[in-house]
């Protein structure tokens, strides 16, 4: 595509490397700090992957939707809407699978896969029917909308881990049977109302590809994205001290701003070692992963949970890996890590082959 950046595909394959990665420890109680999400309020590293992602879906719709502007605009949002429906429903295929030992009545309804496909819907929808002009202030009623619905609408205690109004909707719209149950209580980090923030994130993906097609070289494009980068970042600093946290499982809006923020700098960065220096060796293997990026996440999800249907002495295969060769070679955060690792460069040799015989799948 025209203005298309190669920094762009190794930035999205990163995001992919280490969501996988993350998502693939040998073992969630030992690991290293940098590779769990934040309990509550406050950033790791980790907690940049998700975001990132929803990001560069923005970014690259800057560059795709461009094509559909003088087209038939009811052929657009067919495509829209096939795209979401389709990631949507892999994403409760993911959650429901294998199938045979999971009920319906217990099936969680969201999860990465579905936020992706709403952020990127919603996001599409309204980059179709509204004018580019209005983007900003389309990004700014979501932001401070949805902190006022968290006021509003929460408990006592609105931005806590009981009180926050994205438990109560989704409790009251699915059941807590339907939702996450990892922080001890029924709530969903990728719940329906803390879609909202991220429509946001991907229409600053959106706004940053606008910024990287009309910029007229590339150092202009680092020195415009290091402006708004660092404008960013300040914002949701500014906000996170002002009393609305930095928290991924709500997605608050400081946390939209500072994640976008930090995503554009990371991406600056990217075109001047990339596209500017000329230094592409050391990103072929996230560029690898960048050509299948949804593909791959769906492939490494499938294959671990295909391997957890193996059990050995009533242990499932993929913690007994860590029990008896990872942690006992490695040691226990090192091992857990390193397991990840060795998947997630087994998932790279299948987007590998996709690869060299020039097969992008697109959902």
């Amino acid at each position: 595509m025209k203005g298309r950046l190669l920094s762009i595909d190794v930035f999205r394959g990163m995001t992919i490397f280490f969501m996988i990665i993350v998502n693939t420890l040998g073992s969630w109680k030992y690991a290293y700090s940098f590779l769990l999400h934040a309990k509550w309020d406050g950033l790791t590293p980790t907690d940049l992957v998700f975001p990132f992602f929803m990001f560069i879906v923005g970014l690259a719709m800057a560059f795709s939707f461009s094509k559909y502007q003088d087209g038939d605009r009811s052929i657009w949002v067919a495509k829209v809407l096939r795209r979401t429906l389709l990631i949507f429903l892999i994403g409760i295929f993911l959650n429901w699978f294998p199938f045979y030992n999971k009920s319906f009545s217990e099936l969680r309804f969201f999860g990465v896969l579905q936020r992706i496909a709403l952020g990127y819907g919603a996001a599409g929808l309204m980059l179709i029917f509204m004018k580019r002009t209005l983007v900003p202030y389309i990004i700014g009623i979501l932001l401070f909308g949805y902190w006022g619905i968290l006021h509003w609408f929460g408990g006592t205690d609105p931005l806590s881990l009981e009180g926050n109004a994205v438990r109560a909707l989704d409790l009251f719209l699915v059941g807590e049977h339907h939702v996450y149950k990892g922080y001890g209580i029924p709530f969903d980090p990728e719940g329906l109302l803390s879609t909202i923030p991220s429509i946001a994130t991907v229409l600053f993906g959106f706004l940053i590809g606008v910024l990287i097609k009309k910029s007229p070289d590339h150092f202009t494009k680092i020195k415009r994205m290091g402006f708004w980068g660092i404008g960013l970042i300040a914002l949701g600093l500014i906000w996170h001290f002002a009393g609305f946290p930095i928290n991924k499982p709500i997605w608050s809006s400081s946390y939209v701003l500072v994640t976008a923020g930090l995503g554009t700098l990371l991406l600056a960065i990217f075109i001047f070692l990339i596209d500017i220096k000329g230094w592409e060796k050391w990103a072929y293997v996230f560029k690898v992963f960048g050509l299948n990026p949804l593909i791959s996440y769906v492939v490494s999800g499938l294959i671990v949970r295909s391997l957890n249907l193996i059990t050995i002495d009533g242990t499932r295969l993929y913690p007994w890996i860590y029990a008896n060769i990872f942690q006992p070679t490695f040691g226990y955060n090192a091992g857990s890590a390193l397991q990840a690792l060795t998947y997630t460069l087994l998932i790279w040799l299948i987007a590998w082959w996709l690869y060299r015989k020039e097969i992008i799948i697109k959902l």
